[in-house]
């Protein structure tokens, strides 16, 4: 098992989110801007079944790789589940929470490392 840096931990947890169908995926780097974490990885999902699945896929996924969360919040609602990763917060939204909390414009200064907007079908 490879060591991963914290940047490559971001993106492989986008790519599993990818992975089941989450859309409008964004890796922002908030090194500088915030103490709480180097990365948020936001992804959007269409329903509370959705948004379970595409957290438990990134749980699975970084789990393969070693990497635990420190704590994970949302889960019984499935309307935002937060995966908290110490240098990584994963959000996983349903669309209308997305659009609510709005967490891109939030934090407008952070670098986008990468940006998928379309839905996948």
């Amino acid at each position: 098992m490879a060591n991963l840096t914290i940047k490559e931990t971001a993106l492989l947890a986008a790519e599993a989110a990818d992975d089941k169908k989450a859309f409008e995926i964004e890796v922002l780097d908030v090194q500088g801007l915030t103490v709480i974490a180097d990365y948020f990885v936001i992804c959007s999902a269409n329903s509370d079944k959705q948004v379970r699945a595409v957290a438990h896929a990134i749980e699975d996924k970084l789990s393969e790789a070693g990497i635990e969360p420190r704590r994970v919040a949302g889960m019984n609602e499935a309307r935002w589940v937060l995966l908290d990763y110490a240098d990584i917060i994963v959000h996983v939204f349903q669309k209308r929470e997305r659009e609510y909390y709005d967490l891109e414009r939030l934090w407008a200064d952070a670098e986008s490392i990468l940006a998928r907007e379309e839905e996948s079908n």
